[in-house]
């Protein structure tokens, strides 16, 4: 029980360092305008990202990101990832605590 105990403490000190995090996923995106005749459609143009992501009532939403934010978001989105499996062995050792304290 102890153990678990430690454990689980464990798991919130390493959930603490995620502060920073975003849900979703990074899309990039020709950028050109709509003339039928602009050199844009000629040369290769410029790139634009967006985030794009579901709020609550699961509409998709979606955010664009200029080139000097994009490491940033990056580094959010692999932060979510690592938070959520942090949580699933919470919940894993909760479930074991838990357990162990009916059974005694």
């Amino acid at each position: 029980m102890r153990v678990l105990l430690k454990k689980r403490n464990m798991l919130w000190t390493k959930i603490d360092q995620y502060s920073e995090f975003v849900r979703g996923s990074i899309n990039s995106i020709c950028a050109t305008c709509k003339r039928s005749y602009c050199i844009c459609r000629k040369k290769s143009s410029q790139r634009a990202y967006r985030l794009t992501y579901k709020d609550r009532q699961q509409k998709t939403r979606i955010v664009y990101i200029s080139r000097s934010q994009l490491p940033r978001i990056k580094k959010m989105i692999a932060n979510y990832a690592q938070l959520r499996n942090l949580i699933e062995q919470l919940l894993e050792t909760n479930i074991k605590i838990f357990k162990q304290e009916v059974y005694r």
